[in-house]
């Protein structure tokens, strides 16, 4: 797994499905800031070529399998909800707090572990992290505009957590 946060302002993202399973994955896309194009389960292979990747939930494994393929010919990158072999990247288990994102994957192997350490994680990283992040990114903007290293301002912000008894 090589695990990377993309940011939504440079990839298109598509997402083709069915019912629950397709609504879910909007209301996550919509979350984390991507402005997803909601395709037809027909779409054709002009309207896939643009994206840089693309969310498949709800539909069976058969028109799943077709779409990834056509998708990949394309070059873009797949993620079929619930089928690990069509999958080309896998969304991992996420609590978000404003611009903090902790993350548990486990591959697709063991979703129940990766819910699991997700309700750990939400649990330990509670809404003040929103704004605790927020402090650390103005006190780094600070360090940096001193000048100070990135190896001080590394030091500088263990300390403020230290201090401040965040962790």
């Amino acid at each position: 797994m090589l695990p990377l946060v993309l940011d939504p302002q440079y990839i298109k993202a598509g997402l083709i499905g069915q019912g629950a399973a397709r609504d879910r994955r909007a209301a996550l896309l919509a979350e984390a800031g991507v402005d997803a194009v909601l395709l037809a389960d027909d779409a054709p292979d002009a309207a896939l070529a643009p994206l840089t990747v693309l969310f498949v939930a709800g539909l069976g494994e058969g028109q799943s399998r077709c779409l990834a393929a056509r998708a990949r010919a394309l070059g873009v990158l797949v993620n079929v909800e619930d089928i690990l072999p069509l999958c080309d990247f896998h969304v991992p288990a996420l609590v978000r707090r404003g611009d903090l994102l902790l993350t548990a994957s486990t591959g697709g192997r063991v979703p129940g572990l990766a819910r699991a350490l997700r309700e750990w994680l939400a649990d330990h990283f509670g809404p003040e992290w929103t704004v605790r992040l927020k402090d650390l990114g103005r006190a780094r903007a600070k360090w940096r505009s001193e000048g100070l290293s990135t190896g001080q301002v590394s030091e500088n912000v263990r300390e403020m957590l230290t201090r401040m008894g965040w962790l």
